[in-house]
């Protein structure tokens, strides 16, 4: 008799079906000691805000199917996981395989998202109880797959993964896809002009300049957390963040209540850039705090000044970061007009499950060639970086 656990793959419709000390067990164990989560999206309070503000659910075309694993009972595994109508907020671009799919005849939405809507932030997507990693992983998948498998949906992918989480989902079956986004990250400097000085000359004046030329806007730059944030803030960066979203999106993905949640359940998890000339903000960039990582989320502003945008969105960051003995800032997908300001290229992942066998071959073959430009791209670029290579190149 295989003595292995049985294990048992419940489906949730919403957050509020499972208790959030059930879901945090899993999701951030590495806070049950009262500090961070490694980073905030995964949490039980994040996620429902996306809920009850109806950012995600009927008529957004994400609707939860959160998976839960137990064992005798016990819930050793949870992860987000959503039915998708389309592929808006993902940043992991697949509408390209969405068009083949359907010119060649099939259907390819519905399809089935793990991941954090909206989110471009690396993370845990299998979310395990300490001890039951291996066991509670292959739980998750299998039940994604089958999730799929019964309902007839032509594909999972899960978005964001950690690099290992990436190499464990191979190891499964899973195809592992490498995408590109820009980084900075705290090599000890003491302070910014620490920062600045490993930087090559020309890059180092250039930064110096912006920031200068960001606060001469007329007014002042103010960085807000915890019960320094008030419902004033969140009037004045949802109109920032419409602006955005109108540019970027056609719509806003949130909506406005879901800057009211995170007032009353995450503002100890946010940091609020703002730009304020005569008692009124201008512009603000919208921030989320992990244990040792800050994320840059959305921008946005209601007058142009000159790279007040650089300002508020990279080097109020790494202020915050280094003032903190942060490790890292994650400043969201694509853009790079960040490499010459400190950011530097790294890789991302995610994992892709299709249903139909010819397809999902020739998205392997696709995926490989791929890889190697993304890789290919990443080291040209971290060699153009802004950073000193020779006492020699600095003397010029």
């Amino acid at each position: 008799m295989d003595g292995s656990p049985q294990i048992e793959i419940e489906v949730l419709s919403s957050l509020s079906q499972i208790a959030a000390g059930d879901w945090d067990a899993c999701a951030c164990p590495e806070a049950a000691d009262g500090g961070r989560p490694n980073d905030p999206f995964t949490t039980h309070r994040f996620l429902s805000a996306l809920e009850t503000s109806r950012s995600v659910g009927t008529g957004t075309g994400w609707q939860p199917r959160h998976l839960v694993a137990r064992s005798g009972g016990e819930i050793i595994a949870v992860a987000p996981l959503y039915a998708k109508g389309h592929s808006q907020g993902e940043y992991i671009f697949d509408h390209n395989w969405a068009h083949a799919y359907e010119r060649a005849g099939g259907r390819y939405y519905p399809k089935l998202q793990m991941a954090v809507p909206f989110t471009p932030a690396t993370g845990r997507r299998f979310l395990t109880r300490p001890g039951w990693e291996e066991t509670g992983r292959a739980a998750l998948v299998q039940g994604a797959v089958r999730l799929a498998e019964d309902n007839g949906v032509s594909s999972v992918h899960v978005t964001f993964c950690t690099e290992g989480e990436a190499r464990e989902g191979a190891a499964m079956g899973l195809m592992h896809r490498v995408s590109q986004q820009f980084h900075w990250f705290n090599e000890g400097y003491a302070d910014f002009d620490d920062f600045l000085g490993a930087l090559s000359s020309r890059k180092r004046k250039n930064l110096r300049k912006e920031r200068e030329r960001a606060r001469d806007f007329g007014g002042e730059i103010v960085a807000l957390t915890g019960d320094d944030l008030k419902p004033e803030h969140w009037d004045a960066f949802w109109v920032f963040y419409q602006d955005t979203g109108a540019r970027k999106w056609g719509m806003p993905y949130l909506t406005r209540r879901f800057f009211d949640a995170v007032q009353e359940t995450m503002r100890d998890d946010v940091l609020l850039a703002l730009a304020v000339r005569e008692g009124r903000p201008v512009a603000g960039a919208l921030n989320f705090i992990g244990r040792d990582t800050l994320y840059g989320r959305y921008w946005g502003c209601r007058e142009d000044h000159p790279c007040l945008h650089f300002e508020l969105c990279y080097y109020q960051a790494i202020d915050y970061a280094l003032a903190h003995g942060m490790k890292r800032v994650e400043a969201g997908a694509q853009g790079q007009h960040k490499l010459a300001r400190g950011y530097l290229p790294v890789a991302t992942h995610s994992l892709h499950w299709v249903r139909d066998a010819g397809f999902a071959g020739a998205i392997a073959q696709y995926l490989r060639a791929e890889r190697q430009a993304v890789d290919e791209e990443i080291e040209v670029l971290t060699s153009w970086g802004p950073f000193r290579k020779t006492q020699v190149e600095e003397q010029e």
